[in-house]
């Protein structure tokens, strides 16, 4: 099993313990992470080696990901897995994809690459070297079957695991938020890239919204980081806590948020919290993107509800006025953050129900049993 960052490694885990629980004999070794790891995983490669962001940065590590790859194609032929499932990461997994099936092992590929954003050619090559795909989110179904892949929606592993189960008051006195306050999340993301390139930004618009009466500042810091590396930003101006352990908590009763691209917008999404979407990455990065990215949206949340339901902040136009502006509408304009609520309502209904793990740990055996 390979599964080359964060997400990846918590969606991984929920199959490994699917896995376990139907069989305690089985083996799962692969690419992962701590949460894989302690669902019963065997860590050949840990994804802290791994999380590459951008064209550039992947160019620059290239020796290591080559390395990474010659290793994990001899445990191929050592070890023979009766199956090989690749979690999104599709830079190398489709690479991997290929080597599995020259030496006659099944693939099963769970979490799509984002080939209706780009690279849509990719999808011919996956026919040859994926059995089975394992897809989160409905619209992709068609892409695949179209070019006859045996594909299957099985709802997004978010279903299992996300929500909150205190109350506002309750999360307010454990963390020091007035409860009488407006609170702003910011979501500065789960790579150390990221927190270098859009964390400040999201600092210093902190600083000019705390100026406002009643304002509280919380950021949720991912487990894989721990606030060490935020605290490297954090200023006297700009007084946040750091909201450890509780990110959902933090997303569930925040009354605005700015979020990172990535899983944590539909994450923010499914709780109706109105938002602004981020992104920066290096200038070459964002160019050659611009010329392969065929969706008008960078924000999941956005491209699942099919329209702009959340504003974007994208590179340039990424600055502390222009945020700071975006949360004040929503603190401000009770019209426009209902609307906003209202439009994300369909992300729960969009990412289907509870049970990807198990779903896709049926495919898993079956394609085992079949091999």
């Amino acid at each position: 099993m390979i599964a080359g960052e964060a997400s990846g490694d918590m969606h991984g885990a929920g199959v490994v313990r699917e896995l376990k629980r139907r069989d305690g004999g089985i083996e799962v070794y692969g690419i992962g992470g701590d949460t894989m790891r302690a669902a019963g995983m065997e860590i050949i490669y840990h994804i802290a080696g791994l999380s590459f962001m951008g064209f550039l940065e992947v160019v620059r590590n290239l020796r290591s990901v080559r390395r990474v790859e010659k290793t994990m194609e001899a445990i191929l032929q050592s070890r023979r897995p009766d199956v090989v499932v690749l979690i999104d990461y599709p830079g190398f997994n489709l690479r991997f994809a290929r080597r599995a099936k020259a030496h006659g092992i099944p693939v099963l590929y769970y979490i799509s690459p984002q080939v209706w954003a780009w690279h849509r050619s990719r999808v011919k090559r996956m026919k040859g070297v994926v059995d089975r795909m394992k897809v989160v989110f409905p619209f992709e179904v068609d892409l695949y079957r179209q070019e006859g892949i045996d594909v299957e929606f099985v709802g997004h592993p978010l279903a299992e695991r996300i929500g909150s189960s205190v109350s506002r008051a309750e999360f307010c006195r454990a963390h020091g938020f007035r409860e009488d306050g407006r609170i702003v999340g910011l979501f500065p993301g789960s790579r150390e890239q990221e927190i270098r390139n859009i964390f400040p930004v999201m600092i210093r618009t902190a600083a000019n919204l705390v100026r406002d009466p009643g304002v509280q500042v919380g950021v949720g810091v991912a487990a894989n980081l721990g606030p060490a590396i935020l605290r490297k930003y954090l200023r006297a101006d700009a007084p946040v806590t750091l909201v450890e352990h509780a990110t959902y908590d933090l997303m569930c009763h925040a009354d605005a948020a700015i979020v990172t691209s990535g899983t944590a917008t539909l994450e923010t999404g499914w709780f109706g919290t109105p938002m602004a979407v981020v992104y920066r990455t290096s200038a070459a990065t964002f160019f050659i993107g611009k010329l392969l990215v065929k969706v008008p949206w960078i924000g999941l949340v956005n491209i699942v509800a099919g329209k702009k339901v959340v504003p974007e902040f994208v590179q340039h136009d990424l600055t502390a006025d222009r945020l700071g502006e975006a949360m004040r509408r929503i603190l401000g304009d009770h019209d426009f953050a209902q609307n906003m609520k209202a439009e994300l309502s369909t992300i729960k209904e969009k990412l289907g129900g509870p049970g990807a793990s198990s779903r896709v740990a049926d495919g898993i055996l079956q394609l085992a049993r079949a091999a």
